[in-house]
């Protein structure tokens, strides 16, 4: 097999070694899309199923949402540490291992006789879809070049659209056709799929010295996974609705983190190498990161609410206008890549925030004027402003990344999605129901639930806002510290 080059050359475009240099990358970038299309749709193809579940199982709604949260908790936990993983014993080799995991973990989810079954099956698919999510994203440095690098990370962002909006609608068809267990069985023709393409036209890893195998941060490893344990079930328990438990595993995230940071600091090779978060662009990246996705959670929480309740669309029309976020995702992504190698990474961060700022601001004003068409026009704002953000965002920060921290800074892109996702879900649920002066929102009324509408998406346009604040800061920040220009 052979290793694809780390760029392209940019003489003779149209010779046979670099027409053979594009192919390569081509197929290299099908093989990472299709991991990163497989792990989305591992999230959301399980959102629609719950109620079967519920029924095939004799079980409460609360005990299957275990179903999703188990999946998202094995992610979120153990992200980051996978991706170092990589980055020691080779990334080739353990997303080899990763898709086979999540396939093998797929068919038993389809096999499962009890609700327990399922959870542990689960919780290994979200272990393979962890490896899958950090290590696509790293691959891209490795094999893409340089000046195509917003269009791979486009790509990527299109794919995960995809498996997104693609979820719901296909599960329908499954259950309908199949019965619950070909959601995950389905699983199994594409992972192998995904395996035999990243087998075939992945670079083969990088030698690896003896004395770097050994030097693996379990004790880091461990305390980071359960300080993002418990922070993740902090903030989904309850709904929202925060409790001593909810305070408890707060508290024990703060000190799980606390002994984190401490361990890092007292090993060789640490997990996390603190010092990377002197770097104001990573710092500013990763906070904007969580800020963003925060966003994009609230109007996944709040848009079926507001839809059905305040402007009355039943369900099969909530579902239509819900599509039209990732339906736009799925056509502006790559487009969004581009954008982003010809004007720059950075103007394009701001760009997309801008972009963004406008469209809560739309979210929060238009609806209440235009109903379901000032929605719409919101959304057809907003996700375009996401989408020039992803694009930038990943590719400012894995750009100039060395080749020993790919994998762990990867990782750390998209913990701080997950991070944003999970965040505000519950928090931002909370500000919708707050706004909306109830704590049912399921039976609140129409106007409540508009109000609730109004004031969410303003304090979202706000957190944008904050974004764009520390975007603009790390880059003054940079520009103090970096060498002065030569008079010559």
């Amino acid at each position: 097999m052979k290793t694809l080059p780390a760029q392209a050359d940019g003489a003779g475009a149209a010779s046979p070694a670099n027409t053979a240099a594009n192919a390569a990358i081509r197929w290299t970038l099908a093989s990472l899309s299709l991991s990163m299309l497989l792990s989305s749709l591992g999230t959301s193809i399980t959102n629609v199923a719950l109620p079967t579940l519920a029924q095939a199982f004799s079980a409460s709604f609360q005990q299957v949402q275990w179903v999703v949260l188990t999946y998202l908790l094995a992610i979120t936990t153990l992200i980051v540490s996978v991706g170092r993983l990589g980055d020691i014993f080779g990334r080739r080799r353990l997303l080899l291992g990763g898709i086979l995991l999540f396939t093998a973990a797929s068919v038993l989810c389809g096999l499962a006789p009890t609700l327990h079954w399922l959870l542990a099956a689960r919780v290994a698919q979200g272990l393979g879809a962890a490896t899958m999510m950090a290590l696509t994203i790293a691959f891209v440095s490795e094999t893409v070049p340089k000046a195509k690098t917003g269009s791979a990370m486009g790509l990527l962002g299109t794919m995960s659209a995809v498996g997104t909006a693609l979820g719901p609608s296909l599960c329908g068809v499954l259950i309908a056709g199949f019965g619950w267990q070909s959601i995950f069985l389905l699983n199994l023709p594409l992972g192998l799929l995904a395996w035999l393409l990243a087998r075939r036209h992945l670079p083969e890893d990088r030698p690896a010295h003896q004395t770097d195998r050994a030097r693996f941060d379990a004790i880091g490893t461990l305390l980071l996974a359960l300080s993002l344990a418990a922070y993740a079930l902090a903030m989904t328990l309850g709904r929202g609705h925060f409790g001593a438990l909810n305070l408890a595993l707060l508290l024990a995230t703060v000190v799980g983190s606390a002994l984190f940071v401490f361990s890092q600091t007292q090993v060789a090779s640490p997990l996390l190498r603190l010092s990377a978060f002197r770097d104001p662009e990573l710092s500013a990246s990763l906070a904007i990161n969580v800020l963003v996705a925060t966003v994009m959670a609230t109007t996944f929480v709040v848009g079926p609410f507001y839809l059905s309740r305040s402007l009355g669309l039943s369900a099969a029309m909530v579902g239509l206008v819900m599509a039209i976020g990732p339906a736009i995702s799925i056509v502006g992504g790559v487009l969004s890549g581009r954008v982003v190698d010809r004007w720059g990474a950075a103007s394009i961060v701001i760009a997309g925030l801008v972009l963004m700022v406008a469209g809560a601001v739309a979210l929060s004003l238009l609806p209440g004027l235009f109903g379901v068409a000032g929605y719409v026009l919101a959304i057809a704002i907003l996700t375009p402003g996401y989408q020039l953000f992803q694009a930038a965002n990943n590719t400012a920060v894995m750009l100039d990344v060395s080749a020993d921290q790919r994998g762990v800074i990867s990782g750390l892109l998209s913990l701080s999605r997950n991070l944003g996702l999970i965040t505000g879900a519950s928090v931002m649920g909370a500000v919708f129901a707050l706004g909306a002066s109830t704590t049912d929102i399921t039976t609140a009324p129409p106007e409540a639930v508009a109000a609730g509408l109004q004031t969410t998406f303003a304090i979202a346009a706000l957190l944008v806002a904050v974004a764009i604040a520390i975007a603009l800061g790390s880059r003054a920040l940079m520009a103090r510290q970096a060498p002065p220009a030569d008079a010559s």
